[in-house]
């Protein structure tokens, strides 16, 4: 049995501990609260949004003369895995750089063996897990969580479209975890470009709508904003999911330090006791000694 001394030292560590992940849980929850708000309110207008284009997308003839939705071989392909700056979120970024990795190897392989697959991170963690995978990362943007509205991540979404635009890529996957609750995130791929519109074979998508000026010049407009909605939509959702994450994750290491706490005042009790029980042995036996 360790001594009463080393014991001591446990317990002083397991409580300094237990206190900075009781305090990162109560600050998890109050950021949780502010992110979910966020993804409240603009998941509906997000998918309402995206529902529009895919309708207005399924009525159209000559909706492959705007190039963010002209489908094309996706020889360069760039992957935007979207995860946080920080740990301490148990396996909220591993698990979805893995699924990263995963995709680049099941579904780009060809194009991964030939140098044309690229990843953009958003997040430091992200990043971080794709370099030890010997992915090829091309750029980052892992100050946005610094300062996190809309205008900022549409100036990212801006800068991917130019380069698809460009014919630097032909295709763009985001990959994310989605926020379901505290204690669940669905890790998410999705692609960004091009747009996927509505099959024209569908009659649920084709709505009676009257359109001025016209469907073309709508959908030409609409394109770029529904896609920086899209891409602010991911972030946000990712963000919620990783103060979730870590909500869970401190939960469970409070818990654990409370658990593991009880065990070593236990033992300190135990080691406590057999030192005074045997001191009292000691001077009983002197005593006897004494007597004789």
């Amino acid at each position: 049995m360790a001594g009463l001394k080393e014991i001591r030292i446990r317990i002083a560590s397991v409580k300094t501990t237990r206190q900075v992940t009781s305090a990162m849980k109560i600050v998890s929850a109050a950021k949780l609260k502010k992110a979910q708000d966020a993804v409240s309110q603009i998941r509906p207008y997000a998918n309402k949004l995206h529902g529009i284009l895919t309708s207005l997308g399924s009525s159209l003839e000559n909706a492959e003369d705007s190039i963010f939705t002209r489908q094309r071989e996706p020889e360069k392909v760039l992957i935007i895995l979207i995860t946080s700056n920080r740990g301490l979120c148990g396996g909220f970024n591993s698990n979805i750089s893995k699924n990263a990795a995963r995709l680049v190897h099941e579904k780009y392989s060809d194009q991964y063996k030939k140098g044309n697959v690229s990843f953009l991170c958003i997040g430091k963690q992200g990043m971080r897990q794709l370099k030890h995978l010997k992915m090829n990362v091309s750029d980052n943007n892992n100050d946005i969580f610094d300062n996190l509205n809309f205008e900022n991540v549409a100036a990212i979404a801006n800068q991917v479209m130019a380069d698809f635009e460009a014919g630097k890529f032909d295709r763009v996957e985001l990959v994310y975890n989605q926020f379901k609750n505290a204690a669940v995130q669905i890790q998410t791929t999705e692609q960004f470009l091009p747009v996927e519109l509505g099959d024209n074979t569908n009659a649920k998508n084709n709505a009676d709508y009257i359109f001025e000026p016209s469907k073309e010049y709508i959908i030409k407009v609409l394109i770029p904003r529904i896609l920086k909605i899209q891409f602010y939509k991911a972030i946000i959702d990712s963000f919620a999911a990783e103060h979730g994450a870590r909500l869970t994750a401190m939960h469970k290491a409070t818990d654990n330090a409370t658990e593991l706490l009880n065990y070593l005042t236990l033992q300190y009790n135990k080691a406590r006791q057999a030192s005074i029980t045997g001191e009292i042995l000691e001077i009983t036996s002197g005593a006897e000694a004494l007597k004789g």
